[in-house]
């Protein structure tokens, strides 16, 4: 049965913002979640690449300057920190998740760095990510904040991720249009919530993964937090 008739979150899925979910963070998104440590879910918002390379932000790095693929905005937790995610036949290192199979997210600093100096264009590097605690993502799925779809790798790492969002909202309305009757009536049930949606909350516990900074590649020296997502959607040098 599909993930979006079921609307499980033990294992990794896809998340497509519902269009009455207006939250700067999350409006038109797609968000690839999976379970992590203590029973929480953390995931990276798939669609929103920024104008900056990794090379551009680590300019003293050579290895940062093989990476192709753009820099992306992960999520709003830990906006100064990169993580990744990457192809691996095992687990790459410490401080990482499995998302699902030969797919890890990479949060601790020397991992990444091994990962940027070994096999940098096998990963998709992020600034920020997304965490619930326990039992938050399910609740903002029963509110109808979120379309849930089956994790797909191929869609986390699309080049183009223009229309990611649309394409794949217009899936979940085809599965519910092809589900069984009781299915649909539960699924339209939820999805009813749009009307009375409360505003979307936050946690404000985090779980620590390992090292906080970024990586033992500092970040190019002397900008800020505001900075750096200024370099991130192309307003600063």
């Amino acid at each position: 049965m599909p993930a979006a008739a079921q609307a499980q979150v033990d294992e990794a899925v896809l998340l497509v913002a519902h269009p009455m979910f207006r939250d700067l963070d999350y409006n038109q998104t797609v968000v690839l979640a999976a379970p992590g440590p203590g029973g929480g879910h953390v995931g990276v918002i798939l669609n929103r690449p920024s104008r900056r390379s990794l090379g551009s932000l680590f300019p003293e790095h050579e290895p940062s300057k093989k990476v192709i693929d753009p820099v992306y905005y992960g999520g709003p937790f830990s906006r100064t920190a990169l993580v990744c995610l990457v192809r691996a036949d095992a687990n790459p290192g410490a401080g990482s998740v499995r998302m699902m199979q030969h797919l890890y997210m990479a949060f601790r600093a020397d991992t990444i760095d091994h990962i940027i100096e070994t096999t940098p264009n096998a990963a998709r590097y992020y600034v920020g990510h997304v965490r619930w605690e326990p039992g938050e993502l399910q609740e903002e799925i029963d509110r109808g904040l979120w379309n849930v779809l089956d994790a797909d790798p191929e869609v986390a790492f699309r080049k183009d991720t223009e229309g990611m969002w649309e394409e794949l909202l217009q899936r979940t309305r085809r599965l519910r249009a092809a589900a069984p009757a009781d299915q649909a009536a539960a699924l339209a049930a939820g999805f009813a919530l749009s009307n009375t949606m409360r505003p979307p909350f936050a946690s404000t516990r985090i779980v620590s993964f390992g090292a906080k900074r970024p990586s033992r590649i500092a970040f190019a020296s002397g900008f800020s937090s505001s900075d750096w997502i200024a370099r991130l959607s192309g307003r600063a040098p």
